[in-house]
């Protein structure tokens, strides 16, 4: 259909990581596995936290909803380029490229402001240990969560919304394995002076902002442990929040690899290669970053797998009693 010599595009084409017909099988394999550890090991996260008491605080409530984003988070992309690969077509029609761009912000914002609100939460238990369980309520944490909730759909519903409004000519090729918004944005022919605005306000307001608190809070907690007397208590007090770092590191440096190499290249497959990083390595990572050298996880995960086990005991039992 055109009018004004513009086409209302009713689909696209993802190109992906490579025209090359014998790299899909291996493509394919290796990110289905890194799909499955992703999947698997954030389920286990969470299931061990449901299934032990002792880990009912408002630190692995957090974790819960970071591995439960996580997972959501990579099933926006990843799937959708399996079965590209499977079926051997690399069509997306403009409706289901509008929610994939949805749901990966919406979710990509919500890992972000976790992440925040986790670097708070080691900033009040570290720097205020007193009055940590009377602030760090059940009922406001909820309220955290509500808060990221909110913020995460406003903003991924405003850039959709922005985006509906654009029209497109006759480059229909993204040159992604997923709808990332810069890329539908740069192909458009009508004007996209408001797009851009709208996402350079959302990258330093939702990104500047949220790393300035994570950086204030352990500028804090840095403070505060060296203020310990003992060598023991600096490192039981570092511990409780390793891992947390170790995420923000992880998340933050995959993401700024990859809007630094957006800037010094033009190479769009490059791009995606290095998208790979934060929005599937992150995710598949972070439960081993939480459970490795983490004593209360690992209990919570023995104790899992005995329940897991006694499960499966009695329902052997009554098969064979059927």
């Amino acid at each position: 259909m055109e009018t004004e010599n513009q086409t209302y595009v009713l689909e696209f084409t993802l190109l992906g990581f490579s025209e090359d017909t014998g790299l899909q099988s291996l493509l394919f394999v290796l990110f289905l596995s890194m799909y499955l550890v992703t999947f698997i090991g954030n389920l286990f996260i969470i299931l061990a936290i449901i299934s032990d008491s002792h880990l009912h605080t408002p630190m692995y409530f957090f974790v819960s909803n970071l591995s439960y984003t996580d997972i959501c988070f990579t099933s926006t992309t990843v799937p959708k380029m399996l079965l590209n690969i499977q079926t051997g077509s690399k069509i997306i029609t403009f409706e289901n490229c509008l929610s994939q761009m949805y749901f990966f912000l919406l979710f990509g914002q919500l890992d972000n402001s976790l992440l925040t609100v986790m670097a708070y939460d080691r900033f009040m238990a570290i720097c205020h240990p007193l009055h940590y369980m009377v602030i760090m309520n059940s009922q406001f944490c909820g309220f955290l969560l509500l808060a990221c909730w909110l913020l995460s759909v406003l903003a991924s519903l405003l850039q959709c919304l922005m985006v509906s409004r654009l029209s497109f000519c006759t480059e229909l090729e993204i040159p992604h394995f997923f709808c990332e918004l810069n890329q539908i944005v740069r192909r458009a022919c009508s004007d996209t002076f408001l797009n851009d605005l709208v996402m350079n306000f959302a990258a330093g307001f939702l990104g500047v902002i949220p790393l300035t608190g994570i950086f204030l809070s352990y500028y804090k907690i840095i403070f505060s442990i060296l203020r310990i007397s003992t060598a023991g208590g600096k490192y039981k007090a570092f511990s409780t929040c390793g891992s947390h770092l170790s995420v923000v590191t992880l998340f933050y440096g995959s993401c700024l690899g990859v809007y630094l190499s957006s800037a010094a290249t033009q190479n769009s497959r490059a791009n995606a290669v290095a998208s790979v990083m934060y929005t599937v390595v992150t995710p598949m990572l972070n439960p081993f970053i939480y459970s490795l050298r983490n004593k209360d996880i690992k209990q919570a995960f023995k104790k899992l797998r005995n329940i897991l086990s006694i499960k499966e005991y009695f329902v052997s039992s009554l098969q064979k009693c059927s």
